[in-house]
Formats: structure tokens, sequence, C-alpha cells
């Protein structure tokens, strides 16, 4: 157990949630029983980094643990201390769970959360233990259980590279780490799960019984910083990598067999693969389109998104992985400059991967994402009921059809071949033009509303902080009804409360809407991606390079 001064602040961090059943316990079913509507919401939140050990006032180049120096712009500050390598003290992160119970909690269907939730190794004078580790997730376990879990809201968790001693490090399950997690988020593994998830750290939920999943991966199997394992090498079968991978594409046919789409999520992104554990993932990801709807990922803390793409996949000692180089920002306008013309691309080979900024201030401000999707033609009689969650609705699954061209590619010769007919996305069964990865029908996501604190500084001095909206890819359009519409009936992307006074009375301000974006269908992406690269687009290249590291350096 933790003692001393860290368990004095443990202590302040679990205040809030000691009326919450132990995670060891599956939860009662009257607090999962309970009717519940689809909003067509759900929260991604990611990189929390709670650190017990920081102490407002201490100096920053001390990782705010102690000494307080002269100069006041050099001390930690009560709510965090943004753009530098402190991490989040516990103060913040009971504010943004508090914000998210008291302003998000009955409007979203359930939670992406996208791992590291323990302070980074950045004291040598104060070195991290597996044991601090465990506790703080369990800590934030309990909060989540209780903010969510008890309303009927699935939360998905995922393994974060600090989560785990030494960090970056994980080699092969069961092992306690394994162990250890699955007895800690036990209420979010789905019982089938959990002898998969003692193998390897992954796992899946259905969100919507029977037709919206999703998998949580274990990306430090495909880490390039893990030198725990082979990296997915071909000659390496029983290699963790390859093993999760092989996990996955039976998870997806499973999904697609039954007509299902899938959000995939983990902590570490593909840009940060080993060129082979990349090359597989570019490969189901192409080759799932129809029923992978998109890929949410934290770990680089700044908000950006790339693709990846067919040509990736040719595995050379150049194999690209997209935004892996230091000037994140740089390469990927290079990289949206050199996408086809909209007449020449094969919407087959592109896969959109969205990368979520973070709670820790660590180095810029704390940020989370509400995401919006298609729930037209769901009945409105949709509840989750029951222990098991079951579904009561209309049969919302749909047939797909399949165009000439990919009907070709499928039959291309080498394909007959033994060699490539179970390798490679162009010999596997072609995807769906009409998926709703590519055009807006049910589950397709429309966009998403991220909110920060703009002005933590502030708030060290003056009073609490508060979440705002930064922006959002939506147009701003479809935040309010048109005249003539009846506003009881009308579906609001973003609650009103939630939104800016300004909005609220119909003033549109453009700060809030630099993207426009009808929906987020991998068309959509290439849409924005083609201007971003335009070099004339001077004002949208400034404004997502601020919304990349919130006003903070590179």
């Amino acid at each position: 157990m933790l003692v001393g001064p860290l368990f004095c602040l443990f202590e302040l961090f679990v205040t809030a949630g000691t009326g919450a059943s132990p995670v060891q316990k599956v939860f009662d079913t009257s607090t999962v029983n309970r009717p519940r509507q689809l909003q067509g919401r759900f929260l991604h939140i990611t990189d929390l980094h709670p650190d017990p050990f920081y102490v407002p006032g201490t100096s920053i180049s001390k990782a705010c643990h102690r000494k307080i120096p002269k100069n006041e712009e050099n001390r930690a500050g009560y709510y965090g201390t943004p753009y530098s390598e402190c991490d989040s003290p516990l103060t913040l992160t009971n504010f943004t769970l508090d914000f998210l119970e008291d302003h998000w909690a009955g409007d979203v269907d359930f939670v992406v959360w996208t791992g590291d939730n323990a302070r980074h190794e950045n004291d040598h004078k104060i070195p991290r233990t597996m044991n601090e580790l465990y506790e703080m997730n369990d800590a934030l376990t309990k909060r989540m259980n209780d903010i969510f879990m008890r309303r009927g809201i699935p939360v998905i968790p995922s393994l974060g590279n600090n989560d785990i001693y030494p960090h970056n490090i994980f080699g092969p399950g069961p092992n306690h780490i394994t162990n250890e997690f699955l007895e800690i988020w036990q209420s979010f593994i789905p019982f089938p799960y959990h002898q998969v998830f003692r193998q390897g750290a992954y796992f899946a939920v259905e969100v919507v019984p029977n037709a919206l999943a999703v998998i949580s991966l274990n990306t430090l199997y495909f880490y390039d910083a893990n030198d725990a394992v082979c990296g997915c090498n071909y000659t390496s079968p029983e290699d963790p990598g390859n093993l999760e991978f092989a996990w996955l594409e039976s998870q997806l046919k499973s999904f697609r067999k039954r007509g299902m789409q899938v959000w995939v999520t983990g902590h570490v992104p593909p840009s940060n693969y080993y060129p082979e554990c990349y090359v597989q993932y570019v490969d189901l990801a192409l080759k799932f389109q129809d029923t992978i709807v998109g890929h949410l990922y934290g770990h680089r803390n700044a908000d950006h998104f790339f693709f990846v793409e067919a040509k990736d996949m040719e595995l050379t000692n150049k194999t690209k992985r997209a935004s892996k180089r230091s000037d994140l920002y740089d390469s990927l306008l290079d990289d949206f400059a050199k996408l086809p013309k909209p007449k020449k691309t094969d919407l087959d080979e592109y896969a959109v991967i969205n990368v979520s900024p973070s709670v820790v201030p660590n180095p810029y401000l704390p940020t989370f994402r509400i995401f919006t999707y298609n729930i037209t033609g769901v009945d409105n009689a949709l509840v989750f009921g029951g222990s098991d969650r079951q579904m009561n609705a209309i049969n919302v699954r749909a047939e797909r059809s399949f165009d000439q061209h990919q009907e070709q590619r499928f039959e291309l010769s080498e394909c007959k071949d033994e060699l490539y007919r179970n390798t490679g996305w162009e010999c596997q069964p072609p995807t769906s033009a009409d998926a709703p990865s590519r055009v807006s029908r049910l589950w397709t996501p429309l966009g998403y509303a991220q909110y920060f604190i703009p002005h933590l500084k502030d708030a060290n001095k003056f009073g609490d902080p508060e979440y705002k909206l930064e922006y959002t890819t939506m147009d701003a359009s479809v935040l309010l009804p048109r005249e003539g519409q009846n506003r009881s009936s009308f579906w609001y992307p973003i609650p009103m409360r939630n939104l800016p006074k300004s909005i609220q009375n119909g003033k549109m301000k453009e700060k809030y809407f630099p993207y426009n974006m009808e929906d987020l269908t991998i068309s959509s992406w290439l849409e924005l991606a083609r201007r971003l690269g335009d070099s004339k687009e001077r004002r949208l290249r400034e404004k997502f390079k601020e919304y990349m590291y919130l006003g903070g350096g590179e």
C-alpha cells in the first residue's frame, strides 16, 4: 500500500469515489438495468497522467515535486502547469472527472479511455513503482465506474505505455500486469474476454449489442519502444504482436459476419509501430474498411490525424509510418500535399487515424473530445436493459453492396496463387462502397467537439478552471434547429447547455468552425487533408497548427 505523503495525496484523489463498489465485483444489475436511449455521442479521453507527488508552488524543473523557485513563473500551478513537463496534479484530475460527471455523463452512450493513467518516469529521486501504477489505475477505475458504469454506460480502457513498469516494456502474457489489470478492470471487460485479456491485455465490448462494438488493442505489442517483443517479425509466429493481429482479424471477421460496425482503439497510434506491425495494421484497416468505422488513439498528446494507405504496405527499410518524425506539423502537411486529386483517388486504399490530445497539460493544455455519430433509423424505443444489456430495437443491420471495381480487384490473377490467397488486403473480399466509413448512414461518425481549459494559468491564481469548447469539426448549420423546425424533437449533436452562450444565441463565431466538415467519412478527411496540403490555405494551416499544439510550441 502507499504510505506517507503519497498516501495523503492519493486519499484526496479517491475521496470522490468512496461510494463505489469494489472493482473486483461486477456492479449489481440494478445499477445497469435502467432503460437508456441512445444519445448518438461518446466520449474519448486519454493521457490523464495523475501525479500524486505534484506539489503546487514547487519548481517546474523538478517535475513540480519540490523546491520553491524565486521566480513565480517557474512555479507549479494549483491546477497544473501548461507547456511544461510536469504531469497532472490530482486537483486537475478530480476537476476533469467531476466536470464530465456534471456535464456529460447523461449525454454519451459509451466512453473510450485510451490509457496512461499514471505519471511519467520524470524524477529519478522519486522512482515509480508498479504498486503505485496499480493504485492510480484502480482509483481512476473506481471513478469511471461511479460516473459512467452505474448509469449503464460502457467504459472501454486501453493499456498505456506509462501504465506499466518499466514504462514501454511489456512481454508476453499471462503475467502479473495482465492479471492485475484484469482485476482492476473486471467491471469493464466482458466475461468471455477474460482469458484473452489475461493472455494479452486486449478485448472487445459491444457498446450497442448486436450493432456497434469497440475493440481495445494492447498497442504495446506493436510499439517500437518495446524491446520485449519481436516487432511482429514474420519469422516469429508466436510473437505477441502477431498473435494479437491474428485475434484482431478473427474479431473483425466475426463482427463483419454479424453485420456490425467497430471502432478500433488503443493507446499508441500506428505511427509509432515496428514496420512489420505497421504493415499488418494497414492491411487489416483496409481489408475491413466496411466493418471498421474509425480508429482512435492517444499517446502523442498533439491533436492530429493521418492516413494509413495501401502504398505503405510494401515492407522495406523505408516503410512509411505516418507522422513519426519529430516535426509533426510539417511532416503531415507534406504528406497531405502529396495526396492524389479526388478523381484519381481510390477510397479503398485509405483509412483515417484520429489522435486525440491529452488531459495532462504536458506539454499543452487539458482536453477531451465528444464524438457524435449517426443513429438515424434506430427506433426511439431503443434501450439498454438487463444485466447483459440486451438491445430492444428494430433490426439495425443493413445489407451492403460491392461495386464493380472492387470485384475486379478481388479477382486479380495473383490472388489465385496459394502464396497470396490468405494475405494482403487486395486478395480479400472487397469492402463496401456504401459502408458507414464511406457514406453517411447508421453508425457513421458525424463529427466531434473538442473541449479544453484555455486559461489554466489564470485558474491557478484566481479560481476554478473551466472547460470550454475549443472547436468542432461540424458545420455550424447542424448545431441548432433551423427556423420552423420543432426544437423539442431536434437532435442536438452537442447538447445546448454545453455550447457557448454565443452559439446558443445564434451567433456562430467562425473560430469554433474551422473545418466545416459534413461528416467524418474517409472522403471528408481526404478533402480536409487536401485543403491543408495546399500552401495557399495559410489561414486554415494556422488554425490546424494552433489546435495541434494548443497555443504552445512543438
